[in-house]
């Protein structure tokens, strides 16, 4: 009896550790997908270089040609971000 108590208690801590962790892994959002070709700092054609390493940047998945780009990146990503928005034409 004891032992059943026991397990029934192990049961309800697990469910209530686990199920809010597993809702706010079905509620992450995947990453916008990174629609260019090229590194986003070097403008070298992605996988020349070995290969292209991507992060999440503010639900943006942005792609890189190496490890130097990202820190680039870091110090002015508006200015690298830019390059995903589509120009208007006149």
């Amino acid at each position: 009896m004891k032992s059943l108590r026991t397990m029934a208690a192990v049961l309800a801590f697990t469910a209530l550790v686990l199920c809010p962790i597993a809702r706010a892994a079905e509620a992450t959002p995947s990453p916008a997908p990174y629609p260019l070709t090229t590194c986003i700092v070097s403008d070298d054609k992605l996988g020349d270089m070995g290969k292209p390493i991507s992060i999440d940047y503010r639900g943006q998945q942005v792609s890189f040609c190496c490890k130097s780009c990202i820190g680039e990146f870091e110090k002015a990503p508006a200015k690298y971000l830019a390059k995903l928005t589509p120009k208007a034409q006149p």
